[in-house]
């Protein structure tokens, strides 16, 4: 018996590049994901309010805009996509 899988798309943010490419890596694992990057705030602001993302990784520490704000301008714009957020802020009230 044949499986056919759904390819979902998902978008990265993130501006350190190991980081980037271990996580785009681990989600190309199985060949179930298309993963497109973005390395700032402003692209990938421009990504998602651009094209339509079954879920978003989005780094909080990014240059240009940070990921609060990107996330704050696609909630503010309707877009509902599910989006994981990733820190490498270690108190715990910046990650809350």
């Amino acid at each position: 018996m044949a499986y056919e899988f759904y390819k979902i798309k998902i978008l990265i943010v993130e501006d350190n590049k190991p980081m980037l490419d271990l996580t785009k890596s681990i989600l190309q694992t199985f060949g179930v994901a298309e993963v497109i990057a973005a390395k700032d705030g402003e692209e990938g602001h421009f990504l998602g309010d651009t094209e339509p993302y079954d879920a978003v990784v989005l780094d909080l520490g990014l240059p240009l805009i940070d990921g609060v704000s990107v996330l704050q301008k696609w909630r503010a714009d309707g877009k509902t996509f599910p989006v994981l957020i990733l820190t490498a802020r270690d108190q715990w009230s910046e990650k809350v």
